[in-house]
């Protein structure tokens, strides 16, 4: 598995408010898989990476729909090129690749070590594709989980996780956990909503009152899944340059993801 080489401890603190910058969009990408990049292109210490999946829509279909407008591809290219740009600007880690798409069916998912996965209530895999995912996670490769709402969104989540990691419990993770203090220090997490709150001023969807962070960990400690349940980081970084949408809540979703990237190139 080719995992980026560690970053210096003293990566570059940043004082000003994330506020401060209009964060860029992301160019529309098009349809279908030959609009995406697979493979390492530019040499890079890091991939910003987005996990393609099939989705169970229409009861279960085993078959489902994986192109372009599935779960997978919620609030890209914008959201992740977002948050690329905030990387860029706020860490020292090499950065100058464009954005990519993993795809489970695809053995190019062991080119990076850090993926992020959406709207994952949907998410389906073959056996193989779960196998792969397995291997990938416990060769030393992370996933950062956004985008679940509430208990039904949560079970069919877990009916995924289980075929990919069918014996590794899901815990809580506490604020004196070593991810939110690997760059910035993270004392206080709150929910961070979807772009409904910009019309109805509700931080939640569905019956997910209440944010869970959570995260799954190998025999060794080390968090392998990183879980933002009832909430929507995403659509946080997207809509961060909006002036709609409060400033709080993209800060606190940068961070988030920052500590996350940072935590997986270091352990």
């Amino acid at each position: 598995m080719k995992l980026a080489p560690p970053i210096s401890a003293n990566l570059l603190l940043f004082s000003l408010s994330l506020s401060l910058f209009a964060l860029q969009g992301g160019g529309y990408q098009g349809y279908g898989r030959q609009y995406y990049s697979y493979g390492p292109s530019v040499p890079s210490e890091f991939y910003w990476t987005r996990l393609q999946y099939t989705s169970s829509y229409a009861g279960g279909n085993s078959y489902g729909y994986r192109r372009f407008g599935a779960g997978w591809s919620r609030d890209y290219p914008k959201a992740d090129n977002d948050c690329l740009i905030a990387l860029r600007r706020l860490t020292h880690i090499n950065s100058p690749s464009p954005l990519n798409v993993a795809d489970l069916d695809s053995d190019h998912i062991f080119d990076y070590p850090w993926i992020y996965a959406v709207s994952v209530n949907n998410w389906t895999f073959t056996d193989e594709e779960a196998k792969r995912l397995h291997d990938y996670l416990l060769k030393g490769g992370f996933l950062m989980v956004d985008d679940i709402h509430g208990t039904d969104d949560w079970e069919h989540f877990m009916a995924g996780m289980r075929m990919v990691l069918p014996d590794r419990p899901v815990e809580d993770l506490k604020d004196s956990d070593e991810i939110y203090h690997v760059l910035y220090d993270i004392n206080e997490k709150f929910q961070i909503p979807s772009e409904v709150y910009v019309n109805t001023g509700r931080t939640y969807e569905k019956d997910g009152y209440v944010p869970k962070w959570r995260a799954i960990r190998s025999d060794h400690g080390r968090i392998m899944v990183a879980i933002c349940a009832n909430m929507h980081l995403g659509d946080a970084w997207e809509w961060a340059d909006s002036p709609q949408y409060p400033e709080k809540f993209s800060g606190l979703a940068f961070r988030i993801v920052l500590n996350y990237i940072t935590y997986a190139f270091t352990h």
